[in-house]
């Protein structure tokens, strides 16, 4: 079988050894922090003797090196190699609460008199510039509000994805918790009929038939489907044709309990048909 190679990178503070821990889990042989100039040896080494599926952690640790890993990415796949990138990314704000919290010093910090909040948030401003190519070619994972156990399973799901085939990603969101960092479109459907108000419905959610059997009999919701399957039809084939590997299409509502929810769902059942797509809910995957 051919050697599949799943690179995790990502700012310091995301989440990388969660995912790591995942890939594990599913029969992945995984390293850390391995220096990009020893990837081409690893990855013969790796497939020489422990099978065919490698899970590799890369970060700002290799600073000085890692302009070599997209050039050596492209090169593995004109050998053949599956490789994908998942790039873990969150808020500044986010970030810095997590170093605070944790007590941990980053990797980019040469003492601890750098620890200091204006200090910290330059130097992850730092990290984003020199991961900026990185994040350019991988799928992208926003953490910043979502738990370890939501991250294990995302990553475990891009997993099953068709291998070579462009991968719709549609995650519901709530506008009132901030818009995903990782989205490639954002859709507002704020605007439309909210079942909140209606107090049969309130409590349930638009994965549940009475917000759906209500949201379909409301006109506005119907065109807003239609227009948002209209405009994706159009530039998703021009994205595969640039040779997009994962599309991030974020819905979001005031909640990301019922509108939202219902139209990731009605999206990706009509497109699935065409791309290979996965569904997330931020706000109920994490409750």
């Amino acid at each position: 079988m051919a050697l599949e190679i799943v690179l995790i990178t990502g700012m310091s503070g995301s989440g990388k050894s969660v995912a790591l821990h995942a890939l594990e889990d599913a029969g992945y042989y995984c390293v850390d922090n391995l220096p990009p100039e020893l990837l081409p040896a690893f990855v013969a080494l790796e497939h020489r003797h422990h099978g065919n599926r490698v899970a590799i952690a890369m970060d700002v640790r290799s600073a000085t090196s890692l302009h070599q890993v997209p050039q050596e990415l492209s090169r593995l796949r004109s050998e053949g190699v599956s490789v994908q990138s998942v790039f873990l990314d969150a808020t500044i704000d986010t970030l810095v609460r997590r170093f605070s919290e944790t007590r941990r010093r980053h990797p980019l910090s040469h003492d601890d008199l750098q620890q200091g909040r204006k200090a910290l948030v330059q130097i992850i401003e730092l990290e984003r510039e020199l991961l900026a190519e990185l994040r350019e070619q991988s799928h992208v994972i926003d953490t910043s509000t979502i738990r370890a156990s939501q991250l294990q399973s995302y990553v475990k799901s891009l997993l099953v994805t068709t291998r070579g085939q462009m991968t719709l990603v549609f995650q519901s969101f709530a506008f009132k918790r901030g818009i995903p960092m990782d989205a490639d479109y954002v859709f507002d459907v704020r605007m439309l009929p909210n079942p909140h108000y209606e107090p049969a419905l309130r409590d349930l959610t638009g994965l549940d038939e009475p917000v759906a059997h209500f949201l379909r009999q409301q006109p506005d919701v119907s065109l807003m489907q239609a227009h948002i399957e209209q405009f994706l039809a159009h530039w998703l084939e021009i994205l595969d044709r640039n040779h997009r590997s994962y599309v991030t299409v974020a819905v979001g509502c005031t909640g990301g309990q019922h509108r939202s929810v219902y139209l990731v769902e009605r999206l990706a059942d009509v497109l699935s048909s065409r791309w290979a797509t996965l569904k997330r809910h931020r706000e109920l995957d994490g409750r």
